[in-house]
């Protein structure tokens, strides 16, 4: 069998399981978000936090909530690295720099994994498992939490109401995301991934001595790691390595695990607002931009010339002979187009147009179809900017949903896209200005600026995987990256809560004979225009001078 004909059955694959996934699990997130019955470990949840959860929230109470929680969540990751050292389960490992330790703490719960670490090398067990692990979950829960709140803001109306942040948390972590976790984990250890709690021990003789191995509940933390997108990995190595993810079989599962939950939120987002006509268009409008990259990545990997890459079947550098370019490149876009940054091939070394495409899924807000509760969102802004932009067209005042889309509306979507620009580049010019950060680079020209964009562009849009060749283990990028982390996470939040309010006050409008339908194939179309023109072309620059420049010289 052909590499190319490999890869086209694992995409096959991956679709079929996808569509069988779409249906159930999206009707499930709909029934779990617009019940009023609560589970009892959700009530002793409740009382142990002393939550009420029949409370409705207006959007402020529940932006209070969103951020009081992530602080809490933020300071405790952040101490419990610090007194590493001194914990039972630590295999050894001392406590984390300060710098490090911040940039972690923010890294996970901002949903971002970002690692300027290696995870064998500092974390025990029991910051790997009790810290690492478990705001995997939370984080994950807060961005679904966030979606269904903006959700509400289209379903209701004359109301600024949005529901109770706690309920939405604790119910996306019970009902969500612990069950399908358990399954997959099952799923990872039949496939070969470990968990234990082993401590550090030596495998083999090897060239220059035997390695130390340290085990861990590896396949746990995993599976959560892809199906929450979040994308920390347990060894440096993440998804290359063979703990996590031993072979062909795992591999494909953990790129199911990435996209299943984003893509599921569509149906539900159809399901609440009461047509899931409207739900398909969303679906639509990412699966086109997936797939249209996915195909644009495996062309650029399989398609370079030269003997090596004629004699390895593609562009294998950086890439595990056992996934192939097929399974590395699928991997890639679904990384960089959701909120993972889980890897299983450096990106350093795909082709300059490669490398490009997945700063470029990245700097399109990760819509497509992005993190969990993520996605949903920034799709739907960039849909009111849409419908904004055909209003102006026809000089028609812009609808979406039977909500009027007003001066109020469209400056919160339009700060909502702003925000996450305006950090990448600017951190990347003073970075590129000063002497200390540009030091960091293993390689110069384009190439080397790449090295920083990706940084930057990885960090403020909470993606955390790395163009690898950079150090980021400084004071500088572990300050900066991490309040880029935090600032491109909880910034657009209350855009979006804001928003959502908005929208929950407002009395339904009727359609008439010129409403856009905004549930045809017109305007998904419309919609991939708008995203392409006015988020990818903010980055055009930038990426003429990186990724565009080394693949137009090679």
């Amino acid at each position: 069998m052909s590499p190319v004909l490999a890869g086209v059955l694992q995409l096959l694959a991956l679709l079929v399981a996808l569509g069988l996934s779409y249906r159930p699990l999206g009707d499930h997130m709909a029934r779990v978000y617009s019940s009023e019955r609560h589970l009892r470990v959700e009530k002793w949840i409740y009382k142990g936090i002393g939550a009420d959860p029949s409370v409705e929230m207006r959007w402020p109470a529940y932006l209070r909530g969103v951020l009081a929680f992530s602080a809490v969540s933020l300071l405790f990751l952040y101490l419990l690295q610090r007194v590493q050292g001194s914990l039972p389960g630590s295999l050894g490992f001392v406590s984390i720099d300060p710098d490090q330790a911040f940039n972690t703490a923010a890294s996970f719960v901002a949903n971002t994994n970002w690692q300027s670490y290696y995870g064998e090398q500092a974390m025990g067990h029991v910051v790997q498992t009790g810290g690492l692990a478990v705001q995997n979950f939370l984080s994950a829960a807060v961005g679904i939490a966030v979606a269904v709140a903006l959700v509400r803001g289209f379903a209701r109306s004359r109301t600024g109401e949005l529901g109770n942040f706690w309920s939405d948390l604790i119910r996306g972590v019970v009902r969500i995301l612990l069950p399908i976790s358990v399954i997959g984990a099952l799923v990872l250890v039949a496939c070969g991934a470990i968990q234990n709690f082993a401590g550090i021990h030596e495998v083999g003789q090897f060239t220059g001595g035997p390695q130390q191995w340290n085990g861990g509940a590896v396949a746990s933390q995993e599976v959560i790691k892809e199906l929450g997108t979040n994308g920390g990995g347990y060894f440096n190595a993440n998804s290359a390595h063979p703990f996590e993810n031993p072979n062909g079989l795992s591999n494909l599962f953990e790129i199911y695990l990435i996209l299943v939950i984003p893509f599921a939120l569509t149906r539900t987002f159809g399901r609440m607002v009461g047509s899931l006509r409207q739900g398909y268009a969303i679906l639509g409008t990412m699966a086109t931009i997936w797939l249209g990259f996915t195909a644009l990545m495996m062309w650029t990997e399989f398609a370079h010339h030269g003997p090596a890459f004629d004699l390895a079947g593609g562009a294998m550098e950086g890439k595990e002979t056992r996934f192939g370019i097929g399974g590395s490149s699928i991997f890639a876009v679904a990384t960089t187009l959701t909120s993972t940054g889980a890897v299983n091939s450096f990106h350093s070394s795909y082709t300059g147009f490669g490398g490009g495409i997945t700063m470029l899924g990245m700097q399109l807000g990760e819509i497509a179809p992005g993190g969990v509760g993520s996605g949903l969102y920034g799709m739907l802004i960039m849909a009111i900017i849409a419908v904004f932009l055909a209003g102006l067209m026809v000089g028609r005042t812009p609808e979406y949903l039977g909500r009027k889309i007003g001066t109020r509306e469209i400056k919160f979507a339009a700060c909502y896209i702003l925000v996450t620009p305006a950090l990448v580049l600017g951190f990347t010019a003073v970075a590129m200005a000063l002497d200390t950060p540009s030091h960091s680079m293993t390689n110069s020209g384009a190439h080397g600026f790449s090295e920083i964009l990706y940084a930057y562009t990885s960090g403020a849009n909470n993606n955390g995987s790395a163009f690898a060749g950079l150090n980021a283990d400084t004071q500088w990028f572990n300050t900066t990256i991490g309040i880029a982390m935090l600032l491109g996470r909880f910034l657009p939040m209350v855009f979006v809560l804001a928003l959502a309010g908005s929208l929950a006050e407002q009395k339904p409008v009727p359609a008439t004979a010129g409403t856009l339908r905004t549930e045809k194939p017109l305007f998904t179309g419309l919609l991939v225009g708008t995203i392409l023109i006015v988020t990818g072309l903010t980055y055009f620059p930038a990426l003429a001078l990186g990724p565009l420049a080394e693949g137009l010289a090679a």
